[in-house]
């Protein structure tokens, strides 16, 4: 199990040092520490906090919880991912991911797909499940309209506010 004091020294040295990431495996715990998010640019003014991702290869127990750095303000919960306007044509519409997790495209793995591209859905109608933490979050359709484009395959691991779908609204 790794202890606060390991965690909150990890958060101090990478701070301190001109390293942008760091990624550790101890007592079956993998600690991935960041200035930077992934995908992510450092804001204008340079300053940066780390960002502290575990994966659990252990017991649920051996996690240690995230530290936030002293001195630091408490983040922002974080809005509900709404679709946005696609850059790549004007009338599709991307459905992002509301969180960070494993994207399936059907209930079970042997089962069909939620959509293909080219089905038609209405507002509340399944599109996908993302796996998070072992629970089963099923992601609904904000809008009507046609499934243009998947943009992530099956049992692939997905970003908070990746775009998942393009759909053409009806």
């Amino acid at each position: 199990m790794i202890d606060l004091d390991f965690i909150e020294g990890l958060i101090r040295a990478i701070d301190q040092s001109g390293l942008d990431s760091i990624e550790i495996e101890r007592g079956g715990t993998r600690i991935r520490m960041a200035k930077t998010p992934s995908g992510m640019v450092s804001a204008p003014t340079g300053s940066t906090a780390p960002v502290l991702v575990a994966a659990q290869s252990a017991p649920p127990a051996a996690l240690a919880p995230a530290v936030q750095p002293a001195g630091e303000p408490p983040p922002l919960p974080a809005e509900p991912a709404v679709p946005e306007p696609s850059t790549a044509a004007t009338n599709l519409i991307d459905v992002t991911s509301p969180m960070v997790g494993t994207f399936y495209r059907a209930p079970a793995p042997d089962a069909p797909p939620y959509v293909d591209v080219g089905a038609r859905v209405a507002v509340g109608d399944t599109l996908c499940i993302i796996e998070a933490m072992k629970l089963m979050n099923e992601l609904e359709s904000e809008v009507a309209g046609t499934i243009a484009e998947i943009l992530v395959e099956n049992a692939e691991p997905v970003e908070y506010g990746q775009p998942l779908f393009r759909i053409e609204p009806a």
